[in-house]
Order: structure tokens, then sequence, then C-alpha cells
């Protein structure tokens, strides 16, 4: 299971989402609730930021908001630790009693959530709720399984090009616009410049090597009635693995060093003036801005395969939903929409940096703050997020994607065997997934 990169630490660059967990609740039985009140105590369980007051700040004007029309409603927020939330997520499912009445959880949890039995369906008072129309279709499906909604994106976080221009200028290198001038701008660089990588990659990148696969057609799987079968072993996505596993090496990112990097390192050698170009996300621009490159740094989106064309981004982010073990039902999923609303989305993006998940709130941030538009016209041009299973999950937690990519970039396997061995754990993982 994935959280999102922003609550790791501030140089945190990967995990959209970020830190894998293992133990996931088994699925359950009889967790529904039986009655709906309208009065009493709703619980909230939100993840404890590095910095929490301003989300704090946030979120009680949120609950004020909530409590103005519901006065018979109280309401009682939890901060709970990134490094227990695995072990209280699944008490709450085996154990309704206990449980709180919503929840936030990382984007790519939702299907595993769904069949542990632990989310509510409320796909009707979502439909019917105005503001809900203008989420953008990749944060609505990161709260889809099945036809099915299980709560409302909270915020999205999608990566992009960081670059030095410095570097670029000294060298008379114009700033890449398509995948090949990347590959090709990268080798110039680390061979004028020895001691910086061209552009700082890592073996357990996983979310920084997606965009290349998807950029040349590929695709983590494909779904047919409801199943889903690896499709990392097709030629397009074969093509994109290539694209990646080049930039391991020593023309650009020795494969000694940079197999094991993930996100994290990749940011760090870019901020602390180790890489001239590297891929991050919207949550890392305040980690640069705190290192050596200040001043000296632009950010553009990754480029695709043709000229001037935007590789798909993963669209990683947090999403808020109801149990369905709450026996507040109709009063949480008001609260959902008032701590999840336009309102409160663009005061946590003056308050944290989190990417708002609607459209229109979107675009004011990106006229505030100037950093913002790459990522906004990333997005617009399209991102992506992982299969919608249960089995995502395990694949996730196996490293079986990171595992294909060392293996490539060591020498140990080619292309096409490592992929075809990706496949069948990933379709081994689909399947026991149900």
């Amino acid at each position: 299971m994935k959280l999102s990169a922003r609550l790791i630490a501030p140089l945190a660059a990967l995990v959209l989402a970020g830190l894998t967990v293992t133990g996931c609740a088994p699925q359950t039985s009889d967790t529904g609730a039986t009655k709906d009140e309208k009065s009493g105590t709703l619980r909230v369980w939100l993840f404890q930021e590095v910095g929490n007051k301003p989300k704090e700040r946030v979120v009680d004007a949120a609950v004020a908001a909530f409590r103005e029309k519901h006065t018979d409603a109280k309401v009682e927020i939890e901060y709970i630790p990134v490094e227990t939330r695995a072990q209280r997520v699944k008490a709450a499912f085996n154990d309704p009693k206990s449980a709180p009445d919503l929840i936030e959880y990382g984007n790519t949890d939702t299907a595993g959530y769904v069949k542990d039995g632990g989310l509510a369906d409320i796909k009707a008072e979502f439909d019917a709720w105005g503001e809900a129309e203008d989420t953008d279709p990749t944060a609505r499906q990161s709260v889809t399984v099945g036809g099915g909604i299980y709560g409302a994106p909270l915020f999205v976080g999608v990566r992009a090009l960081y670059y030095r221009t410095d570097v670029l200028k000294e060298l008379g290198l114009p700033v890449p616009t398509s995948q090949a001038a990347l590959i090709s701008t990268a080798k110039k660089i680390h061979r004028a410049k020895p001691g910086l990588y061209g552009l700082a990659v890592g073996g357990a990148y996983t979310y920084g090597a997606m965009p290349f696969l998807w950029a040349n057609g590929g695709e983590l799987a494909e779904e047919s009635g409801g199943t889903f079968k690896a499709a990392v072993n097709s030629p397009a996505a074969r093509k994109g693995i290539e694209a990646y596993t080049s930039l391991f090496g020593d023309d650009n990112c020795p494969a000694a060093k940079c197999a094991s990097m993930g996100g994290n390192a990749t940011v760090t050698a870019f901020a602390s003036g180790k890489a001239a170009m590297a891929i991050g996300g919207d949550f890392s621009h305040s980690a640069v801005e705190e290192g050596a490159v200040k001043g000296k740094y632009a950010v553009v989106p990754l480029p695709g395969v043709a000229a001037g064309s935007i590789a798909p981004a993963f669209a990683g982010g947090n999403n808020i939903g109801v149990l369905k073990s709450s026996s507040h039902r109709t009063l949480a999923v008001e609260l959902m929409k008032s701590l999840t609303g336009k309102k409160t989305q663009a005061e946590l993006f003056d308050a944290m940096g989190f990417l708002p998940t609607y459209t229109d709130v979107r675009a004011a941030s990106a006229e505030k703050q100037p950093f913002v538009a790459p990522f906004v016209k990333t997005l617009g041009a399209g991102a992506k997020f992982v299969p919608a299973s249960a089995g995502w999950a395990q694949i996730d937690a196996s490293l079986v994607l990171p595992t294909m990519f060392q293996e490539i970039v060591s020498g140990r396997k080619g292309v096409a065997a490592a992929s075809d061995d990706a496949a069948r754990k990933m379709d081994a993982a689909f399947s026991s997934a149900g």
C-alpha cells in the first residue's frame, strides 16, 4: 500500500506517493453499520505531517464549517503517526466498535481497502455533490473501484523535470523537449561534467520510471471483465523500460550507485548539486529550494516521445473515505465533503502546497504560485494511475518493478526476461487478489 510522498521527510520525492506497508487487513465480514445516527460524535483519523500545525488550522476551519450546519454533531480529529498507520487501519477494519467514522488514506490503497471491506460506497452522494463535477478524472479514478466510489480525493501529486539552468546555459544545451533529447542531453552533461549525474535516476524509483513506460504506449496492466493481466512485458512497455534503463551506466548515472536509489535519493542528489536534472514532484519544491541549487534551476513537464509532448505522470495523492462500519453515515459524508471541498483544498494548498484535485481550484492556485504551473500542465496532459486491484498492494510491497529494473541495469537479465518475470509475479498477485 502506498501513501503520498509528502508524508515522508521534506526531501522525499517518491511514493506518492510513499512508504510501503506490508500488513493489510484480511477481508472482514459483518462490518456494515446497522444505523445512521444524526447526532453524536464523529471520529476522524488524519495523517500526521512533518509540520502539522498548518494542516490542523485548515482542518479545524473545515470542522467548524461543518458544525455550523450540524449543531448536534461533535468531531474528534486524531492525527495518526505514519509509522503505525497499517496496524491502526487493520485494527479498525477488524473491530468496527473502535473504528473511526472517516480516515485519510493513500490513493493506491483504495482497491485493497475496498476488498478488505473497510470503506463505504458513497457513489450516490458523490455524484449528487455539485463540487464533485470539477474533480479531475484521474483523481476520481483513485476513489473508484468496480463502479463504486469509496471516498473523495483530498489532494494530488505529480512529477516533472527539474533541471539546472546554469549548467544547460554553460554547455549551450537547450531544454529537452523529447524523450530522446532528454536521454542524449543527460549523457552530454555527464560527459562534459563527470562529477554530475546528467539525469539522476533510480532503480527503486518506480514512479519516476513509469512515465517512460507510458510515454512509449505501454501499460502496467490491462483490465478485462474486472480482471487484470500484467502488460509490462508488451513490446510498447519494453520500449519504455529500455529507454529508462539506458540512463543507468557510466555515461550518465552509474549502475553501481544508482541501481538502489529511490525517488528520495534522486531529488537529494539534485538539491545538493550532484545532478543536473531529476524527476521530482510538486511536493519536492521546498526541499530543492532549501538546497544548494536555489536560484539555479527551473521545472518543465517531463517530455514524451514526440517533440513537444508531455509524458504521462503517475497521479499520487490522498483521499478521505467513510468507513462502512460508521453509525453516522450521513453526517460522515457531510464531514467528508467539508474536509475535501473546494474551500478546504484551496486552503490546504496555501498552507501545505498540496495540489487541489478540482481543476478550477488548481488553476487558481497556479496563478498564485508560478512554480505549480508545470505540474498543473502535466496533470492537464493526462496523468495515469496504478491498476485498481487489491493485488497492487502485494506487487508494490514485493518490489516487483524495482527488482525488474535492478536486474536489467545490473546486467543479470535482459529486458525481455526481466519483464516476463515481473509479469508473472504481477499476474500471480492479481489472481490471488480475486
